[in-house]
This record gives C-alpha cells, structure tokens and sequence, in this order.
C-alpha cells in the first residue's frame, strides 16, 4: 500500500469545505492534518468544524510543519503563484486550484519551482477525471462521431455581490478566469492539441474585468471551438460536439457535482442514445491521481497542460482588449 499523504490546506475557503476536504477525509490515501488561515481564530473555528487536528495562523506556520507532505491551495488567484513557490520551497507537494496562475510568466515560473524542489504540482480542474469525460474523449477520438469540427460550451451564473474577488482586477478576476478557463480547458482537451489563434469580444464590469467574454479558438484542420462565460446572467453548464456523423452532449458539463450524470449521442441518421453514468466523486479521483503522481506514478494530465490553458486565456483577453482581433497563440 502506498504511504498515506498528510495534507495541509492552505485557507478556510469554501471549496474546500465542500468538495476538497471531503474527498480527502474519505480516501484512505490521504490523512487532512492541518488547516491555516490569516486569522487563527477562523482556522482554529475552521478545524473543529471539519475534524481536522491542527490548525495555524498564518500560511508560513503550516509550511513550516515537518509533518505535512503536501498542500491543497485555493487562496485567490493572485496568491497561487506566491504560496505555492513558497510550497515548493519548503518541500510540499501543491494541488493548486484553477487557473493555475495569472500570467503565463507566473505559470512558468511556479512549475520551474515544483521542479528545482522536487516536488509535484497539479491544477485542480477536476471536472476532467469524471468517468463521462474520459468515455467522451474516447469516443471522439474513436471517430464515433466522425471527424469533429465544432466544440460549443458555456459556463455562466449570476454574480450579485459587488465586492465579490472574482470582480477584483487586482485579485485575478473575471469571468474567463474563474468559469471560461473550464471552457478552454475542455476544448483543447478534447480537440487533442493547441489552437493556432484565438479571438475574443468582452462586455466588461465597472470594475475593469471582463463580466461576460465570448471566446472563439481556432485549431486549424477545421475545427473551430466557442464558448461564452459570464457573471450576469442565469446559470449554464453544457458542452456539444459536433462531427461529421452525429454530436455529443454534455448537460451540466463542468460541476456535475456528486450525482448520477448522461450523455447524449445523435446520429446524422437520426438514431440517438443516451448514456448514464452514476455517482461518482471527481474530486476524490483527482485527489487520488494526484496522491499516485507523489507516489512516483505519472499523473493524468501533466502540468505542461496548465501553461498551454494560460497561454490561450492570455490570448483571449488580448483580443477582447482589442475588440475581437485575431491573436496568435
């Protein structure tokens, strides 16, 4: 049996409350040692809550213990980078969730810190080791739609808190970075290779970032990806590829959440099929993968694949800043 992973999470914050934490405490992978937040008092509050045994006030406390093996970073946007280079130098494992980083400088500069220390790093896009998605890509690249040519998403809710980060420039923010980065991943994991150029229009908040972006990726040979995001209108999760024998159809195609799921298959002959999956829990999957990557396994999606989702975030608000100009990837 591989050793058990003893983890530190770096922050009280709701995702980990909810999805993060959870998956770890039921995996017989993982031990949750310790939590640290600014204030000691929330971490301490924090701690009883979950169950967790130890808690810190302040990042640095938490790094500092010797028996902590990795740590699980949800901080906002701005702080991956900072705390998880400190991680790395400290000699922690980092699942760091998405997007990995701000800038795709950023980005380089947190990988080449995992490895000038040993250590792994992971972007936390868990929606990708859900058993629909693996017999999505499998299909798809079966030519059980013949060739694909479109890759149509989105990813919206309603934001109704002014001083919500994701409206914070300064903090990372907007809605290409907190929802559209799941539909740029999606793209080019399913289209299998990077897009040439992208364009991108903006409808942007008073706070400076984009509130609505609508993104188009081009793969060249053609295939042609789109999606829109955005924080003012109701809430959409879906996914279709299109091909040339048939689509696929991903309902709530992101945060599915821990619940019985479908895919619909249409064929150009007007056959159809509906494919369930049940229950699983992507967040323990992922946790797991990354606990078998520290254990010397290779991990699903290597981190190379979160500097190739920077690169084309970064071109997209490019272009959005240019009123929809073409930029090259």
């Amino acid at each position: 049996m591989e050793k058990i992973t003893r983890w530190g999470i770096l922050s009280t914050a709701k995702i980990g409350r909810k999805a993060v934490i959870p998956a770890l405490q039921v995996s017989p992978m993982a031990e949750v040692s310790a939590v640290a937040s600014r204030d000691g008092q929330s971490a301490r509050t924090f701690a009883d809550q979950m169950g967790i045994p130890r808690s810190y006030e302040g990042y640095d406390a938490l790094l500092a213990d010797p028996e902590i093996d990795a740590v699980y970073n949800p901080l906002p946007n701005h702080l991956h980078k900072t705390w998880t280079i400190k991680a790395a130098q400290a000699g922690k494992h980092i699942l760091c969730e998405k997007p990995l980083a701000v800038t795709v400088e950023d980005c380089r500069e947190m990988i080449a810190a995992a490895r000038a220390n040993g250590v792994q790093l992971m972007e936390a896009f868990m929606y990708r080791y859900h058993p629909r998605i693996q017999t999505v890509r499998q299909m798809v690249n079966g030519g059980a739609i013949g060739e694909i040519h479109t890759i149509e998403s989105a990813f919206t809710f309603m934001l109704t808190e002014p001083n919500n980060i994701r409206l914070n420039p300064a903090m990372g923010g907007g809605a290409l970075m907190d929802v559209g980065c799941y539909c740029v991943n999606l793209s080019r994991l399913l289209a299998g290779r990077e897009p040439l150029a992208v364009n991108a229009r903006a409808h942007w908040a008073a706070s400076g970032v984009d509130e609505q972006l609508t993104g188009l990726l081009d793969f060249g040979d053609g295939l042609i990806a789109h999606f829109d995001c955005g924080f003012n209108q109701a809430h959409r999760q879906r996914c279709l590829i299109a091909g040339s024998k048939g689509t696929l159809e991903l309902p709530i195609a992101f945060n599915m959440g821990i619940a019985a799921t479908r895919l619909l298959e249409n064929k150009l002959n007007g056959d159809s099929q509906v494919y369930g999956f049940p229950a699983v829990d992507m967040y323990r999957l992922m946790v797991e993968d990354f606990m078998h990557a520290i254990a010397g396994q290779e991990p699903a999606f290597p981190i190379e694949d979160a500097l190739g989702n920077m690169r084309v975030i970064a071109a997209l608000l490019a272009s959005a800043r240019q009123d929809g100009r073409s930029v090259t990837v």
